[in-house]
């Protein structure tokens, strides 16, 4: 039976999240914001036959070929491959990213994200209620306003053990100003403290970790060697 999100559209945190791209949080600062508001719903759309390869290329093939997938439409993500594993892979777009970022609303973003079971059972519920919320006219602060109403009534899960997923996409385009970041893992923990961690020491495997009072995580980026294709990735650019 097709899993649907009823009058909601799936999409997160990236963690990021997504997440939803290292480089984006580097232009925080800018003074001026590139993409003031939401584009027209078509621009943030795409075919989907390309979102489900899109989406697949976030992991290797082992993991993607028995994921469920699901796809963004005008009404909502839906789930168009049902999946064996219990992974889930999706594409975010730019509103998966955090409150300050300045590319929110790029419709040009794409980040093939696959969450494991855990990951997935916090990731679709939460995704879903931002983007519904994004749907319904909500502006950047207000949705997150809303977001942390929806925690604080208990009304989305809370954070399980062991949630991470895959960003391995050499396909991804996760900023205006570096697209292609490096392919890396996304743990999501209980808000605590990046120096548990060793997030961003020299030498440390964990470049980069994100806290997020709102939705009550942190998130740890470990970059990896390899795209999901097997193609070998520099360690050195970006």
């Amino acid at each position: 039976m097709k899993r649907q999100v009823p009058r909601m559209i799936a999409i997160r945190s990236f963690a990021m999240v997504l997440a939803l791209g290292v480089a984006c949080q580097a232009q925080a600062q800018d003074a001026k914001v590139p993409y003031p508001n939401m584009a027209p719903l078509d621009q943030y759309l795409m075919e989907p036959n390309a979102e489900i390869a899109l989406a697949r290329s976030a992991a290797p093939v082992s993991i993607s070929q028995d994921a469920e997938v699901m796809v963004l439409g005008r009404h909502g993500y839906e789930t168009v491959v049902n999946g064996k594993n219990g992974f889930v892979c999706m594409v975010w777009r730019s509103w998966a990213a955090g409150s300050d970022d300045p590319e929110f609303w790029n419709p040009k973003l794409r980040a093939p994200i696959c969450f494991n079971p855990a990951a997935a059972r916090f990731n679709l519920p939460l995704t879903a209620k931002r983007t519904e919320l994004i749907l319904a006219g909500r502006s950047q602060a207000q949705m997150f306003e809303d977001i942390k109403a929806a925690f604080d009534k208990k009304e989305l899960p809370p954070l399980e053990p062991s949630a991470m997923c895959y960003m391995l996409s050499k396909q991804q385009y996760v900023s205006d100003r570096d697209p292609h970041w490096h392919p890396h893992l996304m743990f999501f923990i209980p808000l605590t403290e990046p120096g548990t961690w060793g997030a961003g020491l020299p030498g440390s495997p964990v470049v980069v970790a994100f806290t997020d009072t709102q939705e009550r995580l942190t998130t740890f980026l470990v970059p990896v060697a390899k795209w999901s294709d097997g193609t070998s990735a520099s360690m050195d650019e970006h």
